[in-house]
């Protein structure tokens, strides 16, 4: 069975990794989430890596904002393929979390998404991608999510044109 950890870096990150949650539901993928910070509760990080690969999780999805060090420092801790989602909590709107996801130094890789709702989302999606290579539940379920939203561009069309 597919495993996807979310971790969201603060409370206050709870609404983007709920946002993961709703999708990974959607894709038939199970999920825990979990509140801690790279700075702030660092042996919590450490817990968190260690029970996911005792529990043989295929991703990790890290939200955060500010500098998002949570992200990159999950990925030093593991092998397990780790997404970043920055958030726009800071005075920067994100670009600051953004910017920090994708500049990692080379040998230790953490994916990046869009900053925001919508980077929750797609990290989840991407999770599904991820997972869909070895999993043909998933990627039939990735299938009718992509229908569903063609079909939707094409209702609202029609809307307009009636």
């Amino acid at each position: 069975m597919a495993l996807v950890y979310v971790v969201c870096g603060s409370k206050s990150d709870l609404e983007y990794g709920e946002e993961c949650i709703k999708i990974l539901d959607k894709l038939g993928i199970e999920s825990r989430i979990f509140v801690a910070s790279a700075h702030r509760s660092p042996d919590k990080v450490d817990e968190i890596v260690k029970k996911g690969e005792e529990e043989g999780i295929g991703v990790i999805i890290a939200l955060a904002g500010f500098a998002a060090h949570l992200p990159g420092v999950i990925a030093s801790k593991t092998i397990v393929p780790v997404i970043g989602v920055p958030i726009n909590s800071s005075p920067l709107l994100g670009i600051d979390a953004l910017l920090s996801i994708v500049q990692m130094p080379g040998g230790i890789p953490c994916a990046g998404v869009g900053i925001g709702k919508s980077g929750a989302q797609n990290g989840a999606i991407l999770a599904g991608e991820i997972l869909a290579l070895q999993d043909s539940k998933i990627k039939e379920k990735l299938q009718e999510f992509r229908l569903e939203q063609k079909k939707a561009i094409e209702k609202a069309n029609e809307e307009l044109n009636q």
